[in-house]
């Protein structure tokens, strides 16, 4: 007779899955075992937040749950920033965490935290199993939880006697096609109706309009209405090829050069914006455009997003049967369109400067030069993200990896780990600041024990330097944000890695270049200059910067 933990495994490999993340403990061990004997590679991390990162890009790249365990008590609680990053990102991901015995107390209550309590708020659903026969069952919802929009993490507590008791014969319940609802005609021909009637009107694609399964719908949506396009930062690369019709990305809320654009519009169609997201536009109620908002669920009204109309149901049918109607209808505003050679000309300010220390603009540049259109940028969260958001072009879908919903630290390294897993024949690049490189900068161990080939950008400055710019923007002295950093090339060398430090502004493409070339994982030291930040965002922009909305 099958124990639970097997049923559990058993239940796994129906759904799919080929890896679980994470560093399993005592109350887990019936489980590990049942993972030795599967088809189920067990991927050791060396902290729990990783593998909770590295579930949810599984989840955010392939639309697939990604799947991590831990054991009770500190190890589940260090997948909390992990579920938060989903649940905000929209990741499907499921934890899966050990717990003492329930049906006996002989340790009493060491180690024990009520964990299904503090996962509630971080996730759509968490569950104790307390019975081995409902094992299939449980793990059937919480996959068809985490996938079903809006996708999210769920949890699933797994108590030792569960996992070890043995069970009668218990089917596993096969999966079986979920079509999703697609929106009614009323209000497909309402959306028409105030897009003929717009002079200037402008699309703006936003996270929910980047899943994995978009791509093609969302790409013939662009090519055949030809409406000018904006997206958010998460919005990013949701549609391939080329295109005169791109405007650029929102990476802050206004005033800066896309939004002279997005002033102009009397009309935007938003496709799958959330509003987790820091806004890309300040929508108020007296002026400015109209909004249709165009999402598998209804919006969330905020006091600065509250659309006219909305169009609610499949994101990928409502797209094309928009387009049916649309096709032929319509023409890109010229003064729109006259405003685009602009605003994609000043992105491209000074991004060959050959200043030392290197300039943000300057590594986004030779980022693309040396990244292929496929290629996949992973980033880490600081000031060079709206550098990159702003001004690093994709070509091909979900090839630029951020987080602009929990905006959490340490998640670079581990998402472009899961990166280069899923697409070994990619050159995957992870860039991350000197205090988010630290915070899982022991993933590097794991990277080299996989064999993983991918290349890490540290951007160092010694600082917390968005919150330090911030600081000095506001004009507070200059305090409680500096550090000291390890010999990174040393550092990385002691985990197995290659390493390179930049010390000249040309050398940042032959080494990168050379780092992708030699294979494996390698890490390359950049020192960053960010004087740029007051000379765009604040002083040419007039912004307080992107963090001004905060106060």
């Amino acid at each position: 007779m099958p124990k639970g933990s097997e049923l559990l495994v058993a239940a796994l490999e129906n759904e799919g899955v080929d890896r679980i993340f994470g560093v399993p403990g005592e109350e887990n061990l019936d489980v590990v075992e049942a993972l030795r004997r599967s088809r189920i590679e067990l991927v050791l991390t060396r902290h729990e937040q990783a593998a909770a990162f590295m579930a949810a890009t599984h989840g955010r790249l392939t639309g697939r749950p990604g799947v991590c365990i831990s054991t009770l008590g500190p190890g589940a609680l260090n997948f909390s920033t992990g579920a938060a990053y989903a649940h905000l990102g929209a990741m499907p991901m499921i934890m899966i965490t050990g717990q003492k015995a329930i049906m006996s107390a002989k340790q009493a209550r060491f180690q024990i935290v009520d964990v299904i309590a503090s996962m509630k708020p971080l996730t759509k659903m968490t569950r104790q199993i307390v019975s081995p026969a409902s094992i299939p069952t449980v793990v059937r919802d919480a996959f068809r939880v985490a996938m079903e929009e809006r996708p999210g993490p769920v949890h699933l507590e797994l108590p030792e006697d569960v996992a070890g008791e043995q069970t009668g014969d218990v089917p596993i319940i096969q999966l079986h096609p979920i079509e999703r609802p697609v929106a009614p005609a009323a209000a497909l021909e309402r959306a028409v109706e105030l897009i003929l009637a717009a002079e200037r009107p402008m699309v703006m694609i936003g996270a929910a309009g980047n899943r994995p399964r978009l791509v093609d719908a969302l790409s013939a949506f662009v090519r055949r209405v030809r409406l000018p396009f904006f997206n958010t930062q998460m919005g990013k690369g949701a549609v391939t090829g080329g295109s005169n019709l791109y405007m650029g990305t929102a990476a802050l809320s206004e005033r800066d050069y896309v939004h002279e654009a997005i002033d102009q519009a009397d009309l935007i169609i938003s496709i799958g914006h959330d509003t987790v997201e820091k806004p890309p536009f300040l929508m108020r109620r007296d002026g400015g455009p109209k909004v249709v908002h165009i999402g598998y669920v209804s919006a969330v009204v905020e006091e600065v997003f509250h659309p006219d109309a909305e169009v609610i149901g499949d994101i990928g049918a409502t797209v094309t049967a928009l387009a049916d109607r649309l096709g032929g209808k319509l023409d890109p505003n010229p003064k729109l369109l006259a405003l685009r050679q602009g605003i994609l000309e000043r992105l491209n300010d000074r991004a060959e400067e050959d200043r030392f220390p290197i300039t943000p603009q300057r590594i986004v540049h030779d980022v693309r030069a040396v990244m292929p259109e496929d290629g996949i940028v992973c980033l880490d969260n600081g000031m060079y993200k709206i550098w990159f958001a702003r001004n690093y072009r994709t070509h091909v879908a979900n090839t630029l990896l951020l987080d602009n919903a929990l905006a959490t630290m340490g998640a670079g390294l581990p998402s472009a780990m899961m990166a280069a897993m899923i697409y070994p024949g990619r050159r995957v690049m992870a860039v991350c600041g000197d205090g988010g490189f630290m915070m899982n900068s022991q993933e590097m161990e794991t990277a080299v024990r996989l064999g993983i080939n991918l290349v890490v950008v540290v951007l160092t400055d010694n600082a917390y330097g968005m919150i330090r710019w911030k600081q000095a923007v506001d004009k507070f002295p200059d305090f409680g944000l500096t550090f000291g950093n390890p010999d990174f090339v040393r550092y990385a060398e002691a985990y197995g890695a290659k390493a390179s430090r930049v010390t000249a502004v040309d050398q940042l493409v032959p080494t990168l270049e050379a780092a992708f070339a030699g294979g494996g994982v390698h890490l390359v030291d950049v020192p960053i200059d960010y004087s740029e930040n007051t000379r765009v965002l604040v002083e040419e922009l007039g912004t307080r910067g992107p963090l001004a909305e905060l106060k």
